[in-house]
């Protein structure tokens, strides 16, 4: 085998192949870090094409295909993308003219990179399962660079199919589509991984700590689930649930002063409960002042943090009677939250590195 300077293997010698064979580099190893997704604009036709390629996934929406065709594509296309529009002006990263999502995914691919220097053979990337940069046109880049074992990183800590399942899914079928598919491993749930529940502990009490008011009560807010995907087998509530139960002991805390809700509940059906948004109200009518909510389920602040619990909530908070609000950052590509990410890469790359 001969070697390149850039560390990239080839294959055997062309002399023993045809003239003309294409000689692909081999030899290095991916870790793609993967999100749900972004638009690429707050503007009614980058929302529209956001919201119709999240909301036509049928590991997200699994109603009728064909009913939901008509109410997708009739008033939840014609509206929707104004409201969500506003909400992420609201938060756009106006600097770099994206969402905080996308700024943040690339931030902690970027310091991912640098504590892996030392394993030269690894290539770190990033990108979406909806929006852009696409999974796809990132598997296909760590390939051309070499990588033929790639390690695919979903960002959700609490497995769900609508989720964790559907980043892979789109992963697949990027790789059946390829002549010559890179060996692929995917990273379990961390919902209790003791680096996870380290990192989320110091975070809490450190930004707690800053506060200039103590809070009465915290809510471990997580994104909602349709109650029927509960019902039909899949574990996130139970994964939230253990989260939320090993961070009051490793905080010593009671489960009245950090409680579990569930949020960015969508249509008319049941979700997991409790509500978040509910639950906020009822805290505040019945006396509570100090308030702060935490959450647990995302790597990284999104307009589920940024907007819907910062600014939504903690409206719906002081409107009932309440008057100290705090949104607890995310671990995001803060010392802790890059901990977590390296050490789960490290631990699942072993064999490989």
């Amino acid at each position: 085998m001969t070697k390149l300077r850039s560390g990239l293997k080839f294959l055997p010698d062309s002399r023993h192949t045809p003239e003309g064979h294409p000689q692909p580099a081999i030899g290095k190893i991916g870790v793609l870090l993967l999100n749900l997704g972004t638009p690429d604009g707050t503007d009614y036709w980058s929302m529209r094409r956001y919201l119709k390629e999240f909301l036509s996934d049928r590991r997200v929406i699994e109603v009728n295909p064909v009913l939901w065709w008509f109410i997708l594509n009739g008033p939840i296309l014609l509206k929707r993308p104004f409201s969500s529009g506003e909400a992420y002006r609201s938060i756009w990263n106006e600097t770099h003219d994206e969402s905080p999502l996308r700024t943040i995914s690339r931030a902690q691919a970027e310091k991912l990179s640098k504590a892996l220097k030392g394993k030269s053979q690894i290539v770190v990337d990033w990108g979406m399962r909806y929006g852009s940069p696409s999974t796809k046109s990132r598997i296909e880049a760590l390939k051309e660079q070499g990588c033929d074992r790639i390690l695919l990183f979903a960002l959700y800590p609490q497995y769900a199919a609508a989720t964790t399942a559907t980043a892979y899914d789109k992963a697949f079928d990027a790789l059946k589509q390829m002549r010559w598919q890179p060996a692929i491993r995917t990273v379990p749930p961390y919902h209790d991984d003791p680096a996870y529940i380290d990192a989320l502990a110091k975070s809490l009490k450190r930004e707690v700590g800053k506060l200039k008011w103590k809070p009465d009560v915290i809510l471990a807010s997580f994104h909602g689930l349709p109650k029927e995907y509960f019902d039909k087998g899949d574990p996130y509530h139970c994964h939230c649930a253990r989260t939320t139960r090993l961070l009051r002991e490793k905080l010593g805390w009671s489960e009245d002063f950090l409680r579990l809700t569930f949020q960015s509940r969508f249509g008319k059906a049941e979700w997991l409960q409790p509500y978040t948004d509910k639950t906020v109200e009822a805290l505040a009518q019945d006396g509570v002042k100090n308030l702060a909510i935490v959450t647990p389920g995302f790597a990284a602040d999104c307009v589920e943090t940024l907007e819907e619990i910062a600014v939504e909530n903690g409206d719906i908070f002081k409107e009932a009677g309440g008057e100290n609000f705090a949104a607890i950052p995310c671990l995001n590509d803060s010392a802790e939250g890059m901990k977590v990410i390296q050490s789960v890469v490290e631990r699942e790359l072993k064999g490989w590195v």
